[in-house]
């Protein structure tokens, strides 16, 4: 038996010695259980994870139900729960909690100063709508990373405001616009493309270029609705310079599914999942979302407008702005700020014209 060469040791600590009846030789001691650990948790910090694929235990089919469960991005997982990750996936609740905590430790989830907040601020813009009391009433337009609701009864101005941005968003950053394609998710057959071609003339564009600057998908339902958010992604990913998502109207298919007080819990956490949603994508490709809601008459209410709008305070907690539009004089459209973090109550006159928006 030929002894192991003292070169091979390193420490005392880690060598073996064992006596056999030919002589003594020495071996080196396997690594313990707690060195190994640390050396994984090294290697792992030498691994930046920037997507759930790359997330160690999570193999093809995990991503796919994650996707499906809405756990498409590392934020969504690192803010989930261990309980939902188990219950999309077929992953054990320890592998749950240490993709999540992998999550955590690659996204910044710490506080920020204000000062950053404003740095941030300071790359948003505003769409104008071509009426310089609506824009007033919004602080300047429809802003980017924030979901702007208008809600009112038919015929007061949504749908017209909705063509409006689609339109308008296309045009350059100094006249208001921001230079960027329109999404409109149809959920009610309201998108008119005549309608497009007549405001894209009255600001001497091209009516077909303009119209080839809008996506449009009719949704068929809430759950079509709610999938076809998630596809904007995509499409950015892609390289299609969106600026403003359009969901006219946000509640109509939830509203029409969920019917009696049964199912009102049911409805009001899709819908919350929805908003998220639309404010998640607002606030990462800093885009604007304007959403168009219906209401209910409530005939108990002697005093005052007895107008109220679907989804009650979900949707209103997740909105940034609403505005409920209203007819007025002689054909005219009032909007009212109801509800912003920095701007005051007050209304707005407008005309609703073939060429769009216009002040009285």
């Amino acid at each position: 038996m030929i002894k192991m060469a003292r070169a091979y040791k390193e420490d005392d600590a880690n060598v073996l010695r064992i006596d056999t009846p030919e002589g003594a030789f020495e071996v080196l001691k396997k690594e313990d259980d707690k060195m190994e650990a640390e050396l994984e948790k090294v290697e792992e910090k030498k691994k930046k994870v920037s997507s759930v694929q790359d997330l160690p235990g999570v193999g093809p089919s995990s991503v796919e139900k994650l996707a499906a469960a809405g756990f498409s991005d590392l934020m969504s997982v690192a803010v989930a729960t261990p309980g939902e990750i188990v219950g999309a996936t077929e992953l054990s609740e320890a592998t749950a909690k240490k993709i999540i905590a992998i999550a955590r430790a690659n996204l910044e989830m710490e506080f920020t100063s204000g000062e950053e907040i404003m740095r941030k601020r300071e790359k948003m813009f505003k769409i104008s709508t071509g009426c310089k009391e609506l824009d007033k009433l919004m602080g300047g337009g429809f802003e980017t990373g924030a979901i702007t609701e208008a809600y009112g009864q038919y015929g007061s101005g949504k749908s017209q405001i909705a063509h409006t941005l689609a339109v308008r968003v296309q045009l350059p950053t100094d006249k208001g616009g921001a230079d960027g394609v329109a999404v409109y998710i149809d959920t009610e057959g309201t998108f008119r493309p005549e309608r497009i071609c007549q405001m894209a003339e009255a600001l001497k564009l091209d009516p077909q270029t303009t119209l080839k600057g809008v996506m449009v998908a009719r949704a068929f339902n809430s759950d079509h609705q709610m999938l076809l958010v998630e596809k904007i992604d995509d499409l950015i990913k892609k390289g299609v310079n969106v600026k403003v998502v359009i969901v006219d109207s946000l509640t109509a298919h939830f509203r029409a599914e969920f019917i009696g007080r049964g199912t009102l819990a049911d409805r009001q956490q899709r819908i919350n999942k929805h908003m998220h949603s639309l404010m998640k994508v607002a606030d990462k490709h800093n885009l604007a979302v304007y959403v168009t809601n219906q209401v209910m008459s409530k005939p108990d209410q002697f005093f005052g407008d007895p107008t109220e709008a679907i989804g009650g305070h979900i949707v209103a907690h997740n909105s940034t702005y609403r505005i409920y539009l209203r007819r007025g004089k002689k054909g005219t459209r009032v909007a009212k700020m109801v509800d912003s973090p920095n701007m005051p109550e007050a209304e707005a006159i407008f005309e609703v014209t073939e060429g769009g928006l216009q002040d009285v």
